[in-house]
Parts: C-alpha cells; structure tokens; sequence
C-alpha cells in the first residue's frame, strides 16, 4: 500500500450496530481504492487472468460482410436472407461496467468476538464498495439479504443509491434477540443479483458463506459468474476460526443459553480442523466458478485488505 493510503487507512469498523453514520464516513477512505481496477492479485485468486470488459458490447455500430474468423453469433441473418451473402453486425466495445455490492445481513453475521459483529464489518465492506464505485463513475446497485426480507436498488450513477443501500444495511444490521431463524438464503441473493445485474457487471458478494454449500445455491452462483465478474468477500472472526483457552464458557444465540466446555480431549484442535477444511472447500469451490475470494476478519482494517487485491486510487 502507498504510504500516503496507508497514513489515511481507517481501523476498521467497531461495535455491534450497523450505523449511518459510519457507513456515510466511508465515502473518504473509499477515495483510495479503485474498486473496478483489475490486478494480478485478483486474477490469481480467480484462478486466472481475467479481462476488465467481458464480451463484445452491445452498442450496435454497422453490419459489414462476414469475414472468416467473426463470431458466427454475430451474424445478420436478415441481411444476409436479402443479400444472398453471409454479413455480421458490428459493435462498440462496452466500456461501462456496474458495480453492484451484495450485503448478508442475516442472523448468523449478528457475532463478533473482537472489535464488531461480522455485520458491521460486512456492511463497512459495502460501503466502501460502493462509494468507490461512484466515484470511478460507474453505475451502482446491489442488494442487502435479511432473514426475511431482500432488499435490491437498481444501478443508477448517483449517490442516491448508495444511500439506499446504507439505508438496508442499517435495516438489516440491527441485533434483535428475538429475531427467527433465517428463512432466506445464499441461493436467493444470487437469484436476485440474476435478474439485476447486466453482463459485464463486477459484483461484490459479501457473506460469511456459511450456507454456499446447503441446498442448490451455487447452481444460480454458477449462472451469475458465466455472466458478470463475481468477487466473493468471505467475513469471518478469529473465534470461528479457534476455540478459546481450555474452559467452561456461557453462549447463546440470542434466544437459548448454554455452556461450553473447551477443556475436552481433542476438542479444541477438531473444531480447528474442521474449520480450515469449510475455509479451504468454500475457496475451493468458488475457484472452479473462476470466483476470487478475499478473506476479512473482524479485527482487520477492511480497507487495508481490500488494497491487497484491489489495486490504489
């Protein structure tokens, strides 16, 4: 990172309340990165070298006789029934490219064992994004995924709609002991994202990923990455990934308490096996839909992470 970015770099969200306020603030440090910007860092995560724009546009310029070597797709079929000879249409390359931020603000995001919830920090991640996507000029939307309501704002090249999208993520990111379980999932978001997002569209997946592998949500994962640019951003906290020092601890989940017992024989060192073996399967998985993943914990700086990636404004 430059040292100037580095002087100006935030330490990272803190509390359990997604809040305005903080997500509106996110507009300064959002100056330093550049959020559409491809990077070797990126394409190697993906698995490979990926291009900036992706297919051949779609603003229509001419129709011209068919040469060997021009995308049989292409073809003007209803000039060439008139001609008698083979023609294909012509296109301007589409350099447009939305950016559209897709937030889980679901129950299971409602932990933190650090500096904040796996929310708030989800949330700052947004709102980074989409600051620093308005500020290359691009369009920007996305959606925010609650238990029990999805929220989506179409691209649109205004701050307006990053404000909409703070206005979910406070909604949504707001603890409530007496919230149900989760009736939304992953699978939904992607659903979502399909019929919102045009071809050529970078998209921020913000999650835990906690669910990716229940049920079919990555058949509609796949059919989203075939057709935009997905970056997954998987938030985590040191405690999913190591049990605390040997003893007796009270949990709950808001609703129901109990204890655990972290003096066990094996216990400490199972749980963390079992979760580099879901980290490494979910980075796996989304390597072979050509998916990058960066990883964020709760007592990271989200910018300073982002910029590993991403490359400086």
């Amino acid at each position: 990172m430059p040292e100037h970015t580095a002087q100006l770099a935030t330490t990272g969200p803190r509390g359990a309340q997604v809040t305005a306020e903080a997500l509106i603030a996110a507009r300064f440090a959002a100056r330093f990165v550049d959020v559409t910007g491809q990077t070797r860092a990126l394409a190697n995560l993906a698995g490979m070298r990926r291009a900036r724009q992706r297919g051949r546009g779609v603003e229509f310029d001419e129709v011209r006789a068919y040469a060997a070597g021009d995308d049989v797709r292409a073809i003007d079929w209803r000039v060439t029934a008139r001609s008698g000879t083979p023609h294909t249409k012509l296109f301007h390359e589409d350099r447009e490219q939305p950016v559209l931020v897709a937030v889980d603000q679901r129950a299971p995001m409602k932990f933190g064992s650090t500096r904040c919830f796996k929310s708030v920090l989800a949330a700052h991640v947004g709102a980074l994004t989409l600051w620093s996507g308005l500020q290359a000029g691009e369009r920007i939307g996305g959606a925010v995924l609650g238990d029990l309501r999805l929220h989506d704002t179409r691209p649109k090249r205004s701050q307006h709609a990053v404000l909409n999208m703070i206005g979910d993520m406070v909604a949504e990111g707001t603890p409530n002991v007496s919230q149900s379980a989760p009736e939304l999932t992953l699978g939904d978001l992607a659903q979502q994202l399909e019929r919102i997002a045009r071809p050529g569209s970078r998209i921020f997946l913000i999650s835990d990923f906690h669910d990716l592998f229940e049920g079919d949500h990555l058949a509609p994962l796949r059919r989203l990455a075939r057709k935009t640019q997905v970056v997954a951003v998987g938030i985590g906290d040191t405690l999913e990934a190591e049990l605390p020092r040997a003893g007796y601890y009270a949990v709950t989940d808001g609703n129901s308490h109990s204890q655990l017992d972290t003096s066990l024989s094996g216990a400490r060192e199972q749980y963390a096996r079992d979760f580099l073996e879901h980290r490494d399967h979910t980075a796996r998985r989304l390597r072979e839909l050509r998916i990058p993943l960066l990883g964020i914990s709760t007592h990271e700086d989200p910018l300073k992470q982002l910029l590993t990636v991403l490359p400086p404004r």
